[in-house]
């Protein structure tokens, strides 16, 4: 309200002095014509003159404010409409830019910078919203059609133990979803890591290997594994989730058959950690947007998942200082290199 009152002071006091400058000028001229013998408006007594004056004054003050006023005010105008639009919801308005006042031009690529920023806020907090919603209703479903399933009496009994596996293996997924946002959910409210113990980077990787022995063996995979023997003090119960989504995300993308490459080194004070599968690899667009939660790229290649494991790779990186890079393109497969730098023991 505050601005408000200094905005209209200050063109109450634009338009007195606009009027000022207009009575002066029509003064001044009039007085200059009479000094040279040049009577303008004969039939205008030295009665009515003051008056006459004050009228030419007037309208060319009107006719001034009405210009300044336009060139100041409509962008202004322009951007309090479109302020209106953005609090009832609609992202998509933006103002004309190229205003040739500096700081109003500024004011007015601000004011679409925002405009462009609120609406990608809106478009992922509502997709967040729909597939969060998605991915807790699909077990939910599932757990509960096949559930009514084995109350029928005529199942088999081999029909029972596959619907019961069913269930199980949904249940699975919903406590590893839930698992998995209850600690992304802690992860995003920490900045350090604590807990901090030296351990073998290389055997917690095998032993992420070997957790996930089922999914590779499946899929035929021929692991590829190159794994320096390196020690570090840091959390390894939290950096195992690195290795471990890491991996099983490079399986769950993997051919039948193909071929998955794993490495592990130390370069200077770094240790780097790739992993790297023949998969259909990733066009830019998703490679932006990959450690975006419940993001799956590609739906169409019917892979499950949650799209929580590279979002919280991402932020356990971030937590550890470290950073996260990617190199894939469609058809030449993915490579994900992790670099976390050592801390002193």
């Amino acid at each position: 309200m505050r601005n408000r009152h200094s905005l209209r002071s200050l063109m109450v006091t634009m338009v007195f002095f606009i009027m000022l400058l207009s009575s002066l000028v029509t003064g001044s001229s009039y007085i200059v014509l009479l000094a040279f013998g040049i009577i303008p408006f004969p039939f205008i007594t030295q009665m009515t003159r003051p008056l006459f004056l004050l009228m030419v004054s007037s309208v060319l003050g009107t006719l001034m404010s009405m210009v300044i006023s336009a060139r100041f005010l409509r962008p202004i105008d322009d951007m309090i409409s479109a302020t209106r639009q953005i609090s009832q919801g609609d992202f998509s308005v933006r103002v004309e830019e190229g205003n040739t006042i500096d700081e109003i031009d500024e004011l007015q690529r601000s004011f679409n910078d925002m405009a462009t920023e609120l609406g990608s806020i809106e478009m992922f907090r509502e997709d967040f919203i729909n597939n969060f919603s998605h991915e807790f209703k699909t077990p939910i479903v599932s757990i509960r059609g096949f559930a009514r399933q084995l109350q029928r009496e005529d199942l088999t009994d081999e029909q029972r133990r596959e619907y019961a596996g069913i269930i199980a293996e949904e249940s699975d997924r919903l406590a590893n979803l839930a698992s998995s946002i209850l600690l992304l959910s802690k992860l995003e409210n920490q900045n350090i890591v604590t807990d901090r113990q030296p351990f073998r980077v290389d055997e917690e990787v095998r032993k992420s290997l070997l957790l996930l022995e089922k999914e590779w063996t499946a899929k035929e995979i021929d692991l590829q594994p190159d794994l320096e023997e390196i020690t570090i003090n840091d959390n390894a119960e939290l950096l195992t989730h690195i290795w471990r989504n890491l991996i099983g995300n490079a399986i769950k993308f993997s051919p039948q058959g193909g071929s998955l490459y794993i490495t592990l080194r130390r370069e200077g004070k770094e240790i780097v950690f790739s992993v790297r599968d023949e998969g259909p690899g990733m066009d830019e667009e998703t490679q932006k947007h990959v450690f975006d939660k419940f993001y799956q790229g590609d739906a169409s290649h019917g892979m499950k998942g949650y799209g929580l494991g590279l979002a919280l790779v991402k932020r356990i990186v971030t937590i550890c200082a470290g950073t996260v890079a990617i190199h894939s393109a469609p058809g030449q497969g993915s490579e994900f290199v992790v670099r976390i730098p050592e801390i002193a023991g």
